[in-house]
């Protein structure tokens, strides 16, 4: 795995190759350049607890910040992924972690660089050295033929390209509205399964 920032290579064994290239303000330290590229992680099963410790272990660490980050990340030099966040604060505690604690991004890129689908949310979380990203409040998923996902949590799973809830979800397309408890989706949002329907209701476009 080669990791590019602002044109430093960093080699990582045991890993597939492939590129990012990140776009940081001059004041956010080196440090989180490679947290971020290295992907984000949190067990859906251990959220809570996990997240209870992060927070529990904050005081007296060393706190690194940045305002308006944004990350660009490629495999095999075409952008897959742009990630960015208002503010990113890197908590160094005995697991060092991220929190996007002012809104998250997420576009997901086809080949030709266009958009097929953005998560966001209001607040997110990411641990070092892990595959997958934790958003929670206020999270909306939208895929390029417009269907929409509400939730209150989502995981985004990097190594399986899956995005998943174990919580209720509101699902909105053109001609109805699903509502239900946990769901599966790939990442572009376009081949979704939910775990449990608990109703549905027709409706014109006109109306979502």
């Amino acid at each position: 795995m080669k990791y590019k920032v602002q044109g430093t290579k960093y080699d990582l064994p045991n890993h597939s190759s492939f590129n990012f290239q990140v776009n940081f303000p001059p004041t956010f330290p080196a440090p989180i350049y490679l947290l971020l590229l290295c992907t984000f992680s949190l067990s859906s099963c251990k959220n809570s607890l996990e997240e209870a410790r992060l927070v529990t272990s904050r005081a007296n660490v060393n706190i690194e910040k940045g305002k308006d980050v944004q990350i660009n990340y490629s495999d095999d030099g075409v952008v897959r992924i742009q990630a960015s966040g208002h503010t990113v604060t890197r908590y160094n505690t005995s697991k060092p972690y991220l929190e996007f604690s002012d809104g998250m991004k997420l576009l997901f890129f086809n080949t030709e660089h266009k958009v097929e689908s953005t998560l966001t949310a209001k607040y997110a979380t990411a641990i070092e050295n892990s595959h997958s990203m934790t958003a929670r409040d206020s999270v909306v998923v939208i895929n390029n033929k417009g269907e929409l996902l509400n939730t209150d949590e989502l995981i985004w799973d990097e190594d399986k390209k899956i995005i998943y809830s174990n919580s209720f979800v509101k699902i909105s397309t053109a001609d109805e509205i699903i509502y239900g408890n946990g769901m599966t989706a790939n990442e572009n949002f376009t081949d979704y399964t939910i775990k449990h329907i608990t109703g549905k209701i027709k409706v014109k476009t006109s109306e979502l």
